[in-house]
């Protein structure tokens, strides 16, 4: 590591190098190179689920979606009418509808863990998305400082050349002052 990289932690983080966590240290290192520190987490998260992680998240945006409670509730509904109005109250499952209820039970108890499963791993990639955007946010502050910086320079250099310039002009008069005393 650089020297230039040491000061740059001190100058903008407050802090040593070795006092970095690894997050900064990247930052600091992509604006010394002026790397890209931007990626698509989207793509690389969806590239890197396994089979079973893919299955949750299908199970878990069906099980929230407008068509599986239609689809649910019309089961319920064609189950309740099947067995109390066409079988007559003698139909596999009569009144209080105990298997209806074992299924139901079945299924939350199978759905409520993959679900579970699907929101952790939103949870993971949610914190992942926030960590990125740290990095992100760390990096623009820190090239907003390096301009902000070069952009005083230049208006101390400025300063200072209209300052040398208005010393020579003031000069030159004096000159050109001294000469009309001189010459009447």
């Amino acid at each position: 590591m650089t020297e230039r990289v040491k000061q740059l932690a001190i100058k903008f983080l407050k802090r040593e190098w070795d006092n970095l966590n690894e997050q900064e240290k990247k930052v600091v290192e992509s604006l010394i190179h002026h790397g890209h520190l931007s990626r698509n987490l989207n793509r690389a998260a969806a590239d890197d689920r396994t089979f079973g992680e893919r299955t949750a998240d299908r199970v878990a945006a069906f099980g929230g979606s407008w068509t599986f409670i239609i689809i649910f509730a019309t089961v319920l509904i064609g189950w309740v009418i099947l067995n109390s109005l066409i079988l007559l109250n003698r139909g596999f499952d009569p009144y209080p509808y105990i298997l209806l209820n074992l299924f139901l039970s079945m299924l939350a108890a199978i759905q409520a863990p993959i679900i579970m499963m699907s929101q952790n791993r939103q949870e993971a990639k949610d914190r992942q998305t926030s960590e990125h955007d740290y990095e992100i946010n760390l990096k623009a502050e820190l090239e907003i400082c390096t301009i902000q910086e070069k952009l005083d320079e230049l208006r101390e250099q400025k300063w200072a050349d209209l300052v040398e310039m208005q010393q020579q002009q003031i000069r030159l008069l004096e000159k050109l002052v001294r000469e009309q005393i001189k010459s009447r």
